[in-house]
Parts: structure tokens; sequence; C-alpha cells
């Protein structure tokens, strides 16, 4: 959940400091782009871990756990851990550095480098470079979670764990789990109730998902028809690139050089597409506009969003204008199946395979990832109730725990998300397009694709300087 949020953290914070109090989560670690080095997990839980879980133990000499993260998120969550389990006795000592500039990796990584009594036991890793740590070139310091004393294969399959996100927890050299997330970031399509309405009569997600959808013809079809009655079907065309990404057969890099997939080659047509038909407000997500039109501050409203439930929580909500249905666009929401399936950010934890403390960091993570029972942190943070009763409901990676849960929320009208995100959890997710350059890559088309869109170069040179920028900022081969 972290990092899009993360990015309102202005400055760069290295903090320890004892754990005391707890309050309501963060934002997810989402990613404008996610990152890292295709995964070659199996495609089923069985993959990940076949020998049985050993007996491990503490170091008794060990008094301090290390806990490294870019938010408070996790570090927050130990709270809880602490009061549902008095025998753990050892400080968790936190240390938060923010993504702000790229600061978190270097810190991590020098910190994994120089080892001792204050490396970390269990550090976080967002989407936008979680591969590094679990496939690339971090991977071989990450902990199996077998190694940790965690049954994974009984856990994953009582659990009903999202694949995608074991296949991109898992280490292709040992076929190893060595990572696991607490949220489910599959991607539905966020849109208003009162629109759906008055341009197609009903505002029933079983009617709506049939107009925008499935596939983007019918997303074409529709944003024509929205646009006759005055509106635009997303904000910007960073809405649609989320999707669309996750669509690659391929990802930026193939057998060490370039490959530009034709399906994000095609990204600038559609962006010119949404700038030229006036389908859209010509904004960049993460920006003051963009975030405008979640309360309708833009030239014209909006029909909706693509994103995980987390964007619906921690961004849509806070810029709707208004806290209880009726103010604002508040409680005017609505979820659907997305025209084409994606995911979107995410934070996974890892374990350091030199910790001390192997038996208490195993069962911290396997509370965090694999717990589905009532007392395991996904029900607490699918129900709301990390907090107490009221808190903000989430998605979780545990289908087990969101079919036993409540997911009605009062901004989507009342509206039950589970019964759309489950199933965005388990969709046919494509976690082979992922390379380590992808947070870099992502970003310097998105710059080309805006610059050719609003009419400041052709597609061609727009494109040569995409290429050109890769070659400059990355040590591939680009032709």
């Amino acid at each position: 959940m972290k990092r899009i949020v993360a990015l309102s953290l202005a400055c760069v914070l290295v903090l320890t400091l004892a754990l005391t109090g707890c309050s309501q989560p963060a934002a997810p670690a989402a990613s404008s782009d996610a990152a890292a080095a295709p995964s070659e997990a199996a495609a089923s839980s069985e993959a990940a871990s076949s020998a049985a879980a050993p007996a491990v133990t503490d170091d008794a000499s060990v008094k301090v756990v290390n806990l490294w993260s870019f938010t408070d998120e996790i570090p927050k969550m130990m709270t809880k851990y602490k009061e549902l389990h008095p025998e753990f006795t050892l400080e968790v000592k936190p240390t938060i550095v923010a993504t702000t500039d790229g600061a978190y990796q270097p810190a991590l990584d020098q910190a994994m480098a120089a080892g001792g009594a204050d490396a970390p036991d269990i550090y976080a890793a967002e989407s936008a470079f979680v591969l590094k740590y679990t496939q690339g070139d971090a991977s071989a310091s990450a902990a199996a979670y077998k190694d940790l004393g965690i049954d994974v294969d009984a856990m994953l399959k009582e659990a009903d764990i999202a694949q995608y996100t074991v296949d991109i927890g898992t280490r292709p050299s040992d076929n190893a789990l060595v990572a696991l997330g607490y949220q489910a970031t599959g991607g539905a399509y966020i849109y208003r109730r009162s629109i759906a309405k008055d341009v197609w009569g009903t505002d029933d997600p079983a009617t709506i998902k049939d107009k925008v959808g499935p596939g983007l013809d019918k997303f074409w079809a529709a944003a024509k028809e929205l646009k006759a009655k005055g509106y635009g079907i997303i904000s910007g065309d960073g809405d649609l690139w989320q999707p669309l990404k996750a669509q690659a057969e391929k990802g930026w890099v193939v057998d060490g050089k370039f490959y530009m997939d034709p399906t994000r080659e095609a990204f600038f047509d559609y962006s010119k597409k949404l700038t030229d038909e006036g389908l859209s407000n010509v904004t960049q997500d993460w920006q003051d506009a963009w975030n405008a039109d979640m309360k309708d501050g833009g030239p014209k409203k909006i029909f909706g969003f693509f994103g995980p439930a987390w964007l619906i929580n921690y961004v849509m909500a806070g810029n709707s204008g208004g806290k209880k249905p009726g103010e604002g666009t508040y409680g005017d929401w609505a979820v659907c199946e997305s025209p084409i399936g994606f995911w979107w950010g995410g934070t996974w934890v890892l374990a350091n395979k030199d910790s001390k403390v192997k038996a208490s960091v195993g069962n911290i993570i396997k509370w965090i990832t694999l717990d589905s029972s009532d007392t395991g942190l996904q029900y607490f943070w699918a129900n709301g109730t990390l907090n107490g009763p009221g808190g903000t409901k989430d998605t979780v990676a545990s289908a087990t725990v969101m079919k036993k849960s409540d997911g009605k929320v009062e901004f989507l009208g009342g509206q039950n998300m589970f019964d759309i995100f489950v199933p965005a959890g388990k969709a046919n997710i494509n976690t082979k397009n992922m390379t380590q350059y992808d947070e870099t890559i992502n970003l310097a088309l998105r710059d080309q694709v805006r610059q050719y869109a609003a009419g400041k170069k052709t597609k061609e040179a727009a494109i040569k300087d995409f290429k050109a920028k890769v070659a400059e900022s990355l040590d591939i081969t680009v032709e």
C-alpha cells in the first residue's frame, strides 16, 4: 500500500523509534510504474517450496529485530502484533527511509552490505523495485520463507494467496518463496454512479462492465458516448497506462537488448487519441488537476479511474470533496471489472538470510503475509479493525480472508468491493513482462508520450528521443 502516498513524504526520513501507539494505516505503496527482473516462478503455489519447513530458533543474545521500510505502515502493524503475542519480548527497531528521490534502496543496500547488529532483519520492497530483491541483483540476500520455519505450501493453499504475488516473490535460482505482500492490488474500473445513470440509465456494475469492456474497442465506444453527454471517460493518459502496460507480452529488455512491445508502443496513439478527441481532461496522474477530477474540479466531469482498492481508499476518498455520502462525490462511485486485467502497486515483505532471530522474524512475516485466521493482520486489514472498529477496509492478499470479511464501503454507495477485487486478484496476470529497469524506462516513456500527445513532437521523434534516454540512463543495448 504505500508508495504513491509515500510521495507525500516531502523529504527523506530516517527514523529509529520505539513502537508506541497505533494509528490509521498509511496509503499503499503503489507505484506509478512496476519494476524488476522477469519472474520464472511456477504457476502453482507448490512451486514456491516443496520441502517441509525446518525448525528454527533465535540467538538468545540478540534482543532486537531491525525493521526497514519506506513508510510507517509495517512498523505500526507491530503494535497489534505485540498486543496479540505477549510472548514476543524483543524490541522492534524500525528505520524508515522515504522513497523520495530514490533514497530508500541505496540506504537499504548499504545497511544489508554492512551487516552486523544493525543490519535489517525484516525489510520491505514496493512493486516499483521489488524484483531487484526477489529475483534480481539483491535476491541472494533474502531468506527463503521455509528457512524461517514457515510451512509455505500449506499456508499458501489455506490463505488462497493471489498467484501473481507469489510469482513476484519467488526467487528463480532456487525456486524459493522469499517475499509476499499483505495487500491485493488487482485493478478495477472505478466509475461515477450518477454519470452512468445519465448516459446509460443504470449504475449497475454488471451492466457498466459490459459498456466499458471487455477490451479497448468497447472502452473507446463508451468514451464517445460519454463525450456526447459532456463527460470524459478518464482524467488523463496515466489512467490508461496502468492497465495497458500490464498487457505487454514481453518486458522492456529481452536477451540484454531494449525491446518495445507493440502494446506499449500503442500507448503513444492512445494518449494522442484521448487528447485530440477530447475524451479526457488531459491531466497528469498525481498532479493537482488529476486529484481535482475526483471531485468534479476539472473542465468536464470524469466518469472513471483505473485502480486497485488502495486508490479508492487512500487517494480518491480524500480528494472527493466530502467525508460522507452526499458531500462532494463521496458515495457516488462504484467498481466494475476492468476492460483489461491489471495490477498496480503493493508492498512485499522479506527477511535477511543472515538474521540471528529467524524464528521471531518468521512468526512476524507469517502473521503479516500468510495468516488467514481472524487474528491475522489481513483479517484486521480487510475489515478496517486494525486500530479498532470503523477503520479503512482494504483488499488483502488472502482471498480466504476477503471471502469471510465485510467489503461494503460507503464511498462506493455501500457496494461490497471484494465482489470485484477478489476476481481481479485471480485474473491471468503476466509478471514475466517485468524487468529490473521498469521504473526508469516507464518514466522516460511517459515523458515522451506526453510531448507527442501535446503536438510538441512527431511520434517518430518522440520514440527516437525515448530510446536515446533509455540508452543514456541504462547499461543495455538500444538499437
